[in-house]
C-alpha cells in the first residue's frame, strides 16, 4: 500500500518531523542518502510505526500516493538543488516538493518558478522550533502558490503547534514568502538572544548575581506578561545546569564565541537592500562576529583598560530596571522585524498578513512569547500600522519605562559593560521619535563635495536644489 507522504533527510529535524507526521495519521515513506541512517531510524525510533523505509530514490518515489507530497530536509543551498534534480525526472504532473530547510528566499523564488512551469508544485516552508518543535509541533511558514498550499493544508494544520486561536501555520504568500518570513523570524531571534545575553551580563557583572540568583530572576521574569517566552524560560533553566567535569555552572565553562548559520546575516543584507532600519538585529549579528575573535579579545584585554567596579545602588531596583530595559528593547527589535516584513511584502507582492505572522509564532517556534498576542492585536486593529512603536499599548509601555531604560544604559557605560543591542534599540526609539535629525548637515556635505543636491524645508518634497558653496 502506498504511503501518503514522503520525507528525504533523516538528520534529527527530519526524523522528528517524520514521527510527527506519522503520529498525526499520515503514513510516511522515508529516504536518506546513507542506508545506515535509515536502518538505525527504523530499528529504534520508527519501530512499530507506519513508516516505510526506502533505499533508492526510485523506490522512494514509487512508494508514494499520487499526487506525491515530498518534504526534503537537507542542508540549504546546492544540496537542495541536487535532491530536486534527482527527483524531477521521476515525478509526474501535480506532484509536489516541499523544502523545509533554511533556504535563502531568492533560491525559493527560483525553484517555485522552475517547478510550476513544468506542471510540478513547490512549497518553500520555514520550520521553526528546533528538535522538540519538529517532533511535537513546530511553527510552519509555507510559501508558494496558494493552490499548492491547499493540497498540504490538511497535513500541516495537524502537525503544527496548536495554540488558543488555531494551528501555528498559515499560507504566507507567493514565491519565497515563507522562507522570507522564516529568515526575518530568525533575525528577530538573533535580536532576542543578544538582548537576553546583555541583561545577563549586567546582572552578573554589574551587581554580581550568582547562578542561583540568575535562575530566580529569569524564572520570575518568565511569569510576567512582558517576558513570558521560550527563550526566557530556557535561560532560567540554563543557570541550574552544573558541569559534570568541574562542578561549576555549565554556562560559565562554555566558551564565549557564538556561531551563526547565515539567516541573521541574510536579514541584515535584505534590510539594507530594501532601505529598512533594523539596528538591534544588526547589533546582534555584530555581537556574534565580535565574540568569534576570542583570542584577539583576550590579547586586547591585557592592553586596553576601562572602568571597573560594581553598581553601588539598590540591587533589587536595578534588576527591575534591567527587566524594563529588556522589554523596551525587545519591542524595538520586533518593531524592526515587522517593519522589514511590511516593506518586503510591498516590494515583492507577498501580501503578508502581519497579524497572522505574529499569531503563528505564538507556539512551536523559538521566539514564541506571550506578548505576540499584543503584536497580533495591534496589526488586527490597524493592518496599515507603520510601526509597532505607534501601537497604543507599546507606545505607552515605552513612555512609562524609558527612564529605567536610559538609566540602565548609563550604568552600563559607566561600568564599561557593552550593551550593543540595548543601545541600538534606544537609538532606534530616539531616532524614530525625532522630527528633525542632523542629516541636514549630511546633505549639505554631500552637495558641497559632490553636487548631490538637497531638498529644502520651505519647498515641496521632491524638489531639489544645489548651492554654490564656493
Amino acid at each position: 500500500m502506498a504511503q501518503s507522504f514522503g520525507l528525504i533527510g533523516l538528520a534529527v529535524m527530519g526524523e522528528n518531523l517524520a514521527l510527527n507526521i506519522e503520529r498525526n495519521g499520515f503514513p510516511i515513506a522515508v529516504y536518506n542518502r546513507s542506508r545506515d541512517k535509515t536502518d538505525a531510524f527504523m530499528a529504534n525510533r520508527a519501530g512499530g510505526k507506519n513508516v516505510k523505509p526506502t533505499y533508492t530514490i526510485e523506490e522512494f518515489v514509487e512508494s508514494l500516493d499520487r499526487p506525491r507530497k515530498i518534504l526534503i530536509m537537507v542542508k540549504a543551498g546546492a544540496p537542495v538543488d541536487a535532491v530536486m534534480n534527482q527527483l524531477k525526472p521521476l515525478l509526474q504532473e501535480g506532484d509536489m516538493i516541499i523544502d523545509g530547510g533554511n533556504s535563502l528566499y531568492t533560491d525559493t523564488e527560483r525553484r517555485v518558478k522552475e517547478m510550476e512551469s513544468t506542471g510540478l508544485r513547490f512549497i518553500g516552508m520555514g520550520v521553526s522550533g528546533g528538535e522538540e518543535g519538529a517532533l511535537n509541533g513546530p511553527s510552519l511558514m509555507p510559501g508558494g502558490t496558494e493552490a499548492a498550499y491547499k493540497e498540504i493544508e490538511p497535513i500541516v494544520t495537524k502537525i503544527a503547534a496548536q495554540v488558543d486561536d488555531g494551528p501555528c501555520v498559515t499560507y504566507i504568500g507567493k514565491g519565497g514568502a515563507g522562507h522570507y518570513v522564516k529568515m526575518v523570524h530568525n533575525g528577530i531571534e538573533y535580536g532576542d538572544m543578544q538582548l537576553i545575553a546583555e541583561a545577563y551580563d549586567l546582572l552578573k557583572n554589574a551587581i554580581g548575581l550568582s547562578h542561583t540568583q540568575l535562575h530566580e530572576v529569569f524564572a520570575e521574569w518568565n511569569t510576567t506578561d512582558e517576558l513570558d517566552s521560550f527563550l526566557i524560560e530556557i535561560t532560567a533553566s540554563i543557570f541550574t545546569k552544573m558541569d559534570d567535569e568541574t562542578g561549576l555552572p555549565l554556562v560559565d565553562v562554555i566558551l564565549d564565541a557564538a556561531g551563526q548559520k547565515g539567516t541573521g546575516r541574510w536579514t541584515v543584507e535584505t534590510a539594507l537592500d530594501l532601505g529598512v532600519s533594523i539596528p538591534t538585529i544588526i547589533a546582534a549579528v555584530n555581537a556574534r562576529i565580535m565574540s568569534s575573535i576570542k583570542e584577539e579579545r583576550v590579547a586586547a584585554s591585557k592592553e586596553l583598560t576601562g572602568p571597573t567596579g560594581k553598581y553601588e545602588g539598590d540591587a533589587a531596583a536595578f534588576i527591575t530596571k534591567v527587566r524594563d530595559a529588556l522589554y523596551c528593547s525587545k519591542i524595538c527589535s520586533y518593531a524592526q522585524g515587522m517593519a522589514l516584513l511590511a516593506k518586503a511584502s510591498q516590494e515583492f507582492g507577498y501580501d503578508l498578513n502581519l497579524g497572522e505572522c505574529a499569531r503563528i509564532w505564538k507556539g512551536g517556534c523559538i521566539i514564541r512569547a506571550r506578548f505576540l498576542n499584543k503584536i497580533k492585536q495591534a496589526f488586527d486593529e490597524n493592518p496599515q500600522l507603520p510601526n509597532l512603536l505607534l501601537a497604543p499599548e507599546f507606545k505607552q509601555t515605552i513612555l512609562d519605562r524609558q527612564d529605567a531604560w536610559r538609566e540602565v544604559l548609563m550604568t552600563a557605560a559607566k561600568l564599561g559593560i557593552p550593551v550593543p543591542a540595548f543601545s541600538a534599540s534606544l537609538d532606534y526609539f530616539d531616532t524614530y521619535r525625532r522630527d528633525r535629525l542632523p542629516q541636514n548637515l549630511t546633505q549639505a556635505q554631500r552637495d558641497y563635495f559632490g553636487a548631490h543636491t538637497y531638498e529644502r524645508t520651505d519647498k515641496p518634497r521632491g524638489e531639489f536644489s544645489h548651492a554654490d558653496w564656493f
